[in-house]
């Protein structure tokens, strides 16, 4: 964590991955994020993985450095506490990031009857705000048509939720630019954005839509190919597989090096007429190469492929499952600076990450572990809206809130 954005404070209502990853990002640069949800836990609240007590491994994961309130949200009182704490007045206060639906007391105009320099980023899941999920965008973009086995029919689903993560900084991007417009101006203002927009620039950016349209052709299925330049994933002899690129010209002549296949090549590329200092030309002479690769991994154990790839700087990588990359990457450890082991009071102490940017100037701070639902509810309507210890208990006893005991 940093405290870069320390003296901004953020009300977030949210579920899924989204907008809690949106909220995060902002919490682990210093942020003041408020999580509200309902007492007993929003629908995300239970979401799996769930620990063997039953807590979301998952839930504990995406509200990191965050503070909680628990909150009726469907009584009058609940939805009132929550306007005030939106609105609050003061140049750190009336920001609102959510991925819940914009309307009734959750509207933006609603909430800026309240206060009129009010910045609301909202996100939906179609840019008409009917709904959508990563897994429903993702099958419409492309990606699965083009994911898979050469000759394959069936699309395939990755199961990273690519889009609700991109979506989620977007989120965190579109709070900073619009809280300093605000600091220009004066003016707030709603911020909207769709997970299907997200993808479709993505997909835009990457330059399929124009591909599509340019060259009238649908790009195919290349399996574990690494599109327009060489890439290919090889099996050691003991039983592991690695992917290997070799995209720029230094990696390239790395990986014949690293290999002692540069005869082999450069005979392939007078055979073929292929000039290999040409990516293109890689990637059409892949499946050649790749028979003239394979020997030397496959004569191989991942330690001895390891070694020898990392001495000549080839780009690889080993093909790992979660728990062996817990159990042997030193990149996930806290040989990384950004994780630190830290105890959570229902799941116990596991690795945890903070914010992935380094800044030169600045300590990084301890990682915030995730709250327990309701974790900060006193201290939130005692500090951030001001109520008095009796009023708290009244509000308590009615049920309008919950502390970290009740309810969950």
């Amino acid at each position: 964590m940093y405290q870069l954005l320390d003296g901004l404070r953020v009300i977030e209502g949210s579920a899924f991955v989204a907008a809690p990853s949106g909220g995060m990002t902002l919490a682990q640069l210093g942020a003041e994020v408020i999580r509200f949800d309902a007492i007993g836990g929003g629908i995300d609240y239970k979401r799996w993985p769930l620990s063997g007590g039953g807590d979301s491994i998952y839930w504990a994961s995406l509200n990191k450095a965050k503070k909680s309130i628990a909150v009726d949200m469907r009584s009058p009182e609940g939805r009132e506490l929550l306007t005030a704490m939106i609105t609050l007045p003061g140049p750190e206060g009336g920001i609102f990031l959510s991925n819940f639906p914009a309307r009734g007391w959750m509207s933006y105009d609603a909430l800026r009857e309240a206060r009129d320099d009010l910045i609301m980023v909202n996100l939906t899941g179609n840019a008409d705000g009917s709904t959508a999920l990563d897994y429903t965008v993702n099958c419409a973009v492309g990606y699965p048509d083009a994911t898979g086995p050469v000759g394959s029919d069936e699309p395939i689903n990755h199961v990273l939720p690519a889009w609700d993560l991109l979506a989620g900084q977007q989120a965190a991007l579109g709070v900073l630019a619009a809280e300093r417009h605000r600091t220009r101006t004066g003016q707030g203002q709603l911020v909207s954005l769709s997970l299907a927009d997200i993808a479709l620039m993505a997909v835009s950016n990457l330059g399929h839509v124009a591909e599509a349209q340019i060259n009238n052709d649908e790009r195919p299925r290349y399996g574990n190919d690494l599109y327009g330049a060489y890439g290919h994933d090889f099996a050691t002899n003991d039983g592991r597989r690695v992917m290997v690129a070799g995209i720029t010209s230094r990696q390239w002549s790395s990986l014949l090096e690293a290999t002692g296949t540069e005869e082999a090549v450069a005979a392939l590329a007078t055979r073929g007429s292929f000039d290999f200092a040409i990516e293109g030309d890689r990637f059409a002479a892949r499946d050649e190469l790749t028979e003239i690769f394979a020997p030397w991994f496959s004569g191989r154990s991942l330690s001895s492929v390891a070694q020898e790839l990392d001495d000549k700087g080839v780009c690889w990588g080993p093909y790992q499952s979660f728990s062996q990359l817990v159990a042997e990457d030193h990149r996930c450890s806290t040989q990384n600076p950004m994780f630190e082991t830290v105890d959570h009071p229902q799941l116990g102490p596991f690795l945890m990450n903070g914010t992935a940017l380094n800044f030169s100037e600045l300590e990084r701070l301890p990682v915030g572990r995730a709250p327990v639902l309701g974790e900060h509810t006193d201290e939130i309507l005692s500090t951030v809206l001001g109520l008095g210890d009796g009023e708290i208990a009244r509000l308590h006893d009615a049920g309008v809130v919950a502390g970290p005991d009740s309810g969950s």
